[in-house]
């Protein structure tokens, strides 16, 4: 698209504008910022008159924008990016510019054995064996336990010695399932396409992501549940010990849904819940590293052996496996986090007088996930029942 390379009065001002700022801003990426959805065009005015043109005037979200992506833009960062990070900052990106940036995210996330969408017309039979022939071609698994959170393993298996009886005697599975990490790997993948896996593959995922414990006791609990409790079981799984309440399909077409429909202040909250996530992951790990270097193990250590096959411990072990955070991985964690949420207001739909209170115990959830939980599913009356009950 053609663009005048002198700018008319009215972009003249956000230029000005910038400049006051410290920034300086073009009229091409004035243009480009337009075409990408980032920054509205300018008001129409009047005619000036006897052939003169007519006048036009910036919208009055437009300078914050421009100061905005003046600062944020730079090499590398596509626009979604920018509207993302726009929107974290509560700047007043186009709402459609932002629902089609959290899908773009979504379209990112590739599984393993995945070529784009070559299989994408394949059913999730043909689309499981094509990926696991991929998969055995090149030999590519999932990276169960990354290397940092393995080496805290060890040192704290080190340190605190062999399990007490007590906590071996919970884990009553005498024969667990092994995954192999290829075995690891296609299971995941299988609950990616079709949506749930049975408790036992789940049971055996964990097992799998704490290799070198003598005994799982969560694990345990998880492939024991139909037997514990067989009537609230049968309400939430279907006939095959999957969760009955999880859609089938790839759940990555349920969060495209999400983000063409979530009120963008439940997109907000999921952002800011998954960076709030890692930041508080990243930290534990330096908190535990330290009382290991220091020979002095604490409330770190303590959080993160209660925490490590609960949903903390997760968290911890996925914002390992992402390095490098980018703006795509933070909305797509975003509506995964929304997500959970849905699934877990099913689940309280299906067994009322749900024990929400669990949620304060220590390790169970990273804190800024159980503080979204309480508000998005629990509500607030109920949140402060379960923080008096725990109290």
């Amino acid at each position: 698209m053609a663009f005048s390379k002198l700018p008319s009065a009215a972009d003249q001002r956000l230029i000005d504008h910038a400049a006051r700022h410290g920034f300086t801003v073009t009229v091409k990426q004035l243009a480009s910022w337009r075409r990408a959805g980032l920054l509205p065009g300018n008001i129409p005015g009047g005619g000036l008159g006897r052939g003169r043109g007519s006048t036009s005037t910036p919208p009055p979200e437009s300078f914050d924008l421009v100061i905005a992506l003046a600062r944020l833009a730079g090499r590398g960062k596509r626009p979604a990016d920018l509207a993302l990070l726009l929107f974290a900052e509560g700047l007043p990106v186009p709402k459609a510019t932002v629902r089609a940036a959290f899908r773009a995210a979504v379209d990112t996330d590739v599984l393993p054995g995945e070529d784009g969408g070559s299989a994408d017309s394949l059913d999730p039979d043909e689309r499981l064996d094509q990926i696991s022939k991929q998969l055995a071609d090149r030999g590519q698994v999932l990276t169960l336990v990354p290397a940092r959170a393995r080496r805290v393993d060890e040192r704290i298996a080190r340190a605190l010695g062999q399990l007490p009886p007590e906590i071996l005697e919970l884990d009553r599975n005498a024969k667990p399932q092994r995954l192999t990490p290829k075995d690891a790997t296609l299971t995941a993948v299988t609950a990616t396409i079709g949506g749930s896996v049975p408790l036992q593959d789940i049971g055996a995922l964990l097992r799998a992501m704490s290799p070198a414990m003598a005994a799982n006791p969560m694990a345990s609990l998880v492939e024991t549940t139909q037997a514990d409790v067989p009537e609230a079981a049968a309400s939430v799984l279907a006939e095959d010990g999957s969760l009955a309440f999880i859609p089938d399909g790839d759940p990555r077409d349920l969060l495209r849904v999400l983000a063409d429909t979530a009120p963008l202040e439940d997109l907000a909250a999921g952002w800011h819940t998954a960076v709030q996530v890692r930041e508080w992951a990243l930290d534990l790990c330096q908190r535990v590293e330290d009382e290991l270097e220091a020979g002095q193990l604490g409330a770190a250590v303590e959080e993160w052996v209660h925490g490590r096959q609960l949903m903390s411990g997760l968290s911890v072990i996925a914002t390992l496996r992402e390095p490098r955070w980018t703006p795509s991985r933070g909305a797509s964690s975003a509506l995964m986090w929304l997500f959970q949420c849905q699934m877990l207001a099913m689940l309280d739909s299906l067994l009322p007088d749900c024990q929400w209170h669990i949620l304060q115990i220590p390790g169970l959830a990273p804190p800024p996930v159980r503080d979204l939980i309480l508000t998005k599913v629990v509500g607030p009356g109920t949140a402060s029942t379960a923080e008096t009950t725990t109290g």
